[in-house]
């Protein structure tokens, strides 16, 4: 089974795509994308590691690669967030659309159980510059495609999960 779960920020997707795992018997991999780029940002991964090794999760960081993560990876399988790795690949200026061909790649390979979470970016003004429409566009192009792979989709709003496929 492999599952998109999209929304906006803050929406409550992570922690629906967790509440997926509860009752899964096995292994748990969390495979990460935030880079640390600020404090802030230092403290809070550190924080996401703490929480998640309390609840029996192994974490893999993939801020550039997490089709390679989830290549290693076994059982129930949660990748947090998809646009976090779409920003990186742009920040070090890599192949996005090769990126996200890597990563459906990856998927059709894994027999784990897999939840990927992403933002839902294309419900708001359009951006007023080029490379934040640049973004939005390969958000929504990367959205298209996950969904089209997976079994079910789900959208998250206010903390409660729309299922839009499955």
């Amino acid at each position: 089974m492999k599952t998109l779960v999209l929304g906006g920020a803050r929406s409550g997707k992570s922690r629906f795509a967790e509440g997926l795992a509860r009752g899964f018997e096995g292994q748990k991999t969390y495979i990460a994308t935030a880079e640390p780029f600020d404090e802030e940002m230092r403290q809070r991964i550190a924080r996401h590691r703490q929480e998640r090794a309390a609840h029996g999760w192994t974490t893999l960081e993939a801020p550039l690669d997490p089709a390679a993560a989830l290549r290693q990876a076994a059982g129930f399988v949660l990748l947090d967030c998809v646009t976090v790795w779409l920003g990186n690949l742009m920040h070090h200026g890599r192949d996005i659309g090769g990126a996200v061909d890597g990563l459906l790649a990856a998927l059709g390979e894994t027999q784990s159980r897999v939840v990927m979470v992403t933002n839902e970016v294309g419900l708001s003004i359009v951006p007023e510059n080029a490379m934040a429409r640049r973004f939005r566009d390969e958000q929504g192009i990367a959205n298209q495609k996950l969904s089209a792979a997976v079994d079910e989709v789900f959208f998250v709003a206010a903390g409660l999960p729309l299922r839009l496929k499955g």
